[in-house]
């Protein structure tokens, strides 16, 4: 019995710093946000599966901006983002919501490939880069 007391209140310990560690995280109260990022001009944009933000322009914003640039395969292309912001109200005309960034976790390089271009030939015929030119279906 003296042996197993040690042992539970070391748990309890662990137990109640893991709760503390996690309410701290939400107290500021930042979320983990993954989505797709493009800042255009001074309008910035994060697009998720189920959600859209405006992005807040900040010095974290236009670092995330100078990092995405170089992965970008086209002008408009959105990079993969992970970052930690606060999501709020926008007072102001466009999204719903804007995020703040508030620290930057990771960029990634574009994944999917982009999309097949059709361009129209002078005789109105248009041409696909899978080898059906000139006819159609």
């Amino acid at each position: 019995m003296k042996k197993l007391f040690p042992l539970i209140l070391v748990l309890s310990i662990v137990i109640t710093s893991c709760k503390n560690e996690k309410s701290q995280a939400s107290v500021d109260g930042a979320q983990l946000i993954r989505g797709e990022f493009i800042l255009i001009d001074d309008a910035g944009v994060i697009k998720g599966k189920d959600f859209i933000y405006g992005v807040e322009l900040n010095e974290l914003a236009n670092e995330l901006d100078k990092k995405s640039k170089p992965l970008q395969r086209e002008e408009y292309d959105m990079v993969p983002v992970v970052v930690k912001g606060i999501i709020k109200p926008n007072p102001k005309e466009g999204w719903d919501e804007v995020v703040e960034i508030t620290e930057i976790v990771g960029v990634t390089e574009p994944t999917s490939e982009l999309p097949t271009k059709i361009k129209s030939s002078e005789n109105g015929e248009t041409s696909s880069e899978n080898g059906h030119e000139g006819h159609n279906h």
